[in-house]
């Protein structure tokens, strides 16, 4: 967060409260050097960690175990300037535990894009961080839905 941006910090337990609710997110990682974004459905676990389902195959697999990744999902409302933000940054990890496996076929995500072989993917919520802004107001008190005079 940047300090009089305008913008109110979210703390932790607020920050999970609306991760908890969005239904796509992306994730962020590095592919060939460099910064890659994909979206993803997921679920929140109760720990804070999010959970992916995808190809065992995948790409994304392959780029996120073991690696640190974000995670970033957001609600905004272009017509009242308000919305909100949520990043969760963390190790990434295939959940290799069989019986871990199992359970999470019946209760984890579902994949928007069923494959035949499919892995769950771990985000640590080791850093989260969120921040909104209400009804186009700043910390300022101005308006900005209101052009300068």
């Amino acid at each position: 967060m940047y300090r009089n941006d305008g913008f109110r910090e979210l703390n932790r337990q607020e920050s999970l409260q609306r991760l908890a609710n969005a239904p796509v997110g992306r994730i962020v990682h590095t592919r060939d050097a460099l910064p890659a974004v994909l979206p993803v459905n997921f679920i929140l676990e109760e720990s804070g960690a999010v959970l992916l389902r995808t190809s065992a195959s995948s790409e994304l697999v392959r780029a996120v175990d073991g690696a640190v990744v974000a995670f970033e999902a957001d609600e905004v409302d272009a017509v009242t300037h308000s919305g909100w933000s949520v990043v969760v940054t963390g190790l990434a990890s295939v959940v290799t535990d069989p019986g871990e496996h199992e359970q999470l076929v019946r209760t984890g995500p579902r994949s928007w894009v069923p494959w035949p072989v499919e892995v769950f993917v771990r985000i640590a919520p080791d850093l989260v961080s969120g921040r909104e802004l209400v009804g186009g107001r700043t910390l300022y008190g101005l308006d900005q839905l209101d052009p300068p005079s």
